[in-house]
């Protein structure tokens, strides 16, 4: 299944999720024999796997024909498993490949052999993913479903953007992989949390993966380890690998072919490199795919953000663009030398996933290796970086020179938003000063400014000659002296 396929069937099943439907009592489905189970276990089937050839899992012949098949499959009167764990059923066309599901209680696994009763028919047919439900059944925090996507609705009961088990050759000409998840050990370890295990599988590689999985009141974490066993080279090995959508903010008017405002399930990436230094690179969406690399060793943290949570930016009371949650990765341990890998290609819409976001490590990733590696993902929406240096809230682009006058030929202007408690109290005469690494000669002017009647709000007017640009990206900070103000944004030229 394609990033976009999977997206689009994520998106659509998430729509119904409201859908009424109570929970009957434990007496359908049924399990085979119990088998020992660990994640010694796991990791021992990854290995032995990898050393055999790939063979891909065949399309289920009981799938539902069609998405309006499988959502009256789904939304309903159907069992639960393993406390509040729900099945999505394999779909022809967008989610056609059957997963295993077994559950697991007191280190003894049992396969689901019979699925009847456990979805809203008593037709026996092939589970393709799950999602976890809240207390009352009728909503769910937490999906996995489609290669090895999964995700989170976070503290507002809204999905958005996805997770990814892992990402190979994202965004090269030789063209991407999309290893899948074949099978899955579930867990119910409370009201609120649940623990998954996941064989993954795919031509180039094998891994056995754990999540460790809580609902709390301001975000959603998962606390994931893998052991992953390579069966061939690989050119660009992506860990915590994630993907969204973009299609267009405030910033980007001539791209809007809607009426709505805004339209994007995240806004920009933000990084906390190893060194300390905190980045925002503002989401956009080209005119061409590229693949962008900001160099990020041992990172403290990553992720997809959607900063614009104010309803009246978006004026969508469909799909609740500002309730979407940000996706936050804290690596855990030393991940060394490595960069941190955005790639955005073009979209004219809303149901395509046109941004993916991974880490990739300098070590060259080789056929019959073995990597472990670990980290926190948190699915919320308050914003991860808002303890630290102040943050660019908002950018807008447009014509160059004085507001009123003809515009200036050649001259682009650009306009940065900070807030944060660093600015708090610091007037005109502060010394706060804009820092770019643009030519001298492309800038024409630049001014930092504290916005009227706002409380702790700076803002940057950038007007910059385009002839004089020979960069495709700037970036820039707010300073004090030596000391720096803000994080530092990193704006594209070309969109």
């Amino acid at each position: 299944m394609s990033r976009r396929t999977a997206v689009r069937l994520f998106a659509a099943l998430a729509a119904a999720s409201a859908m009424p439907g109570g929970v009957r009592a434990a007496t359908a489905g049924r399990l085979g024999e119990a088998t020992p189970f660990s994640w010694a276990t796991l990791v021992t089937r990854a290995r032995a796997q990898a050393r055999k050839p790939y063979v891909e899992t065949p399309d289920s012949p009981r799938a539902a024909a069609d998405y309006d098949a499988a959502v009256k499959l789904t939304y309903g009167d159907a069992q639960a498993i393993a406390g509040n764990v729900r099945l999505f059923p394999a779909t022809r066309g967008t989610a056609p490949k059957p997963v295993r599901i077994s559950i697991v209680e007191s280190g003894q696994a049992r396969e689901i052999v019979d699925t009847a009763g456990l979805f809203v028919s008593s037709q026996n047919t092939d589970a393709v993913g799950f999602r976890v439900m809240d207390a009352t059944g009728r909503s769910d925090w937490l999906a996995f479903q489609g290669a090895s996507y999964f995700r989170s609705s976070g503290s507002r009961d809204q999905y958005g953007l996805s997770a990814r088990a892992i990402a190979i050759d994202t965004g090269l000409a030789t063209g991407e992989e999309f290893p899948a998840f074949t099978h899955f050990w579930i867990e119910q370890t409370g009201p609120d949390t649940v623990r998954v295990h996941a064989l993954l599988d795919g031509p180039s590689l094998t891994g056995a993966y754990a999540f460790e999985c809580r609902k709390g009141q301001e975000s959603v974490t998962q606390d994931v380890t893998a052991a992953i066993f390579l069966r061939r080279n690989v050119a660009q090995l992506g860990l915590a690998a994630a993907s969204s959508m973009f299609w267009y903010d405030q910033s980007s008017p001539a791209a809007r072919r809607d009426w709505r405002p805004e339209i994007h399930d995240s806004d920009g990436l933000a990084i906390w490199a190893g060194n300390g230094e905190r980045i925002w690179r503002p989401l956009e969406n080209p005119s061409a795919a590229k693949l962008h690399s900001l160099r990020a060793p041992s990172p403290k943290g990553f992720g997809l953000l959607q900063r614009d949570q104010a309803f009246d930016h978006y004026q969508d009371d469909g799909v609740f663009y500002d309730r979407r949650p940000s996706l936050w990765v804290e690596p855990k341990g030393d991940w060394g030398a490595g960069a941190v890998c955005l790639y955005e290609m073009p979209t004219q819409s809303e149901t395509l996933d046109n941004i993916a976001l991974f880490w990739r490590g300098d070590k060259p990733a080789r056929a019959g290796e073995r990597r472990d590696f670990a980290y926190r993902l948190t699915w919320t929406s308050q914003d991860p970086t808002a303890d630290r240096a102040s943050r660019c809230v908002d950018v807008h682009e447009g014509p160059g020179g004085i507001p009123g006058a003809p515009p200036v030929a050649g001259v682009r202007k650009f306009v940065f938003d900070f807030a944060g408690p660093a600015l708090a109290g610091l007037t005109r005469d502060s010394g706060v000063t804009p820092e770019t690494d643009l030519p001298k000669g492309a800038i024409v002017s630049a001014v930092a400014y504290p916005v009227a009647r706002s409380d702790a709000l700076w803002r940057v007017m950038l007007d910059v000659r385009t002839e004089a640009l020979n960069q495709p990206q700037f970036r820039l900070f707010l300073k004090r002296g030596d000391t720096a103000l803000s994080e530092t944004v990193i704006k594209a030229l070309e969109a």
